[in-house]
C-alpha cells in the first residue's frame, strides 16, 4: 500500500493541534494494516464527495481519502486483502465540518 498526501492535506495537517496529530499518526498505523478496521469507522461519502471515503481520528476529526489504484476487497472475516499496488490519496483532514468545504 502506498499513501500519498495532497498539498491541501499537508497544509491542514500542519494546523492541527499536537495532540490530534499524535492520535492521527496512531490511526494511520491502524489504517496501513487494515483501512476498514472498526476502530477507524471508515465509511463511504455521499453527494459531492461520492467516490471518497473517510475515517475518524476521534469524535471530532476526520481524514478524507480515496483509493486510486485499489486491489482491496473485503474477506468473509471482514478483513481486507490488498496487494502492494494499492494507491491511496489522503485529501483532507480536519473537524467534521471539512465535509462542507467540498460542497
Amino acid at each position: 500500500m502506498k499513501i500519498f498526501y495532497s498539498s491541501k492535506f499537508a497544509r491542514e495537517y500542519q494546523k492541527l493541534p499536537l495532540r490530534i496529530k499524535k492520535i492521527a499518526e496512531k490511526k494511520e498505523q491502524i489504517f496501513r494494516k487494515n483501512p476498514f478496521d472498526s476502530r477507524l469507522k471508515t465509511h463511504k461519502l455521499k453527494g459531492n464527495l461520492k467516490g471518497f471515503l473517510s475515517f475518524s481520528i476521534n469524535q471530532k476529526y476526520r481524514i478524507i481519502f480515496e483509493f486510486v489504484n485499489s486491489n482491496t476487497r473485503a474477506t468473509a472475516k471482514g478483513e481486507d486483502e490488498r496487494s502492494s499496488s494499492t494507491t491511496i490519496w489522503f485529501h483532507s483532514v480536519g473537524e467534521h465540518s471539512i465535509y462542507k468545504l467540498w460542497d
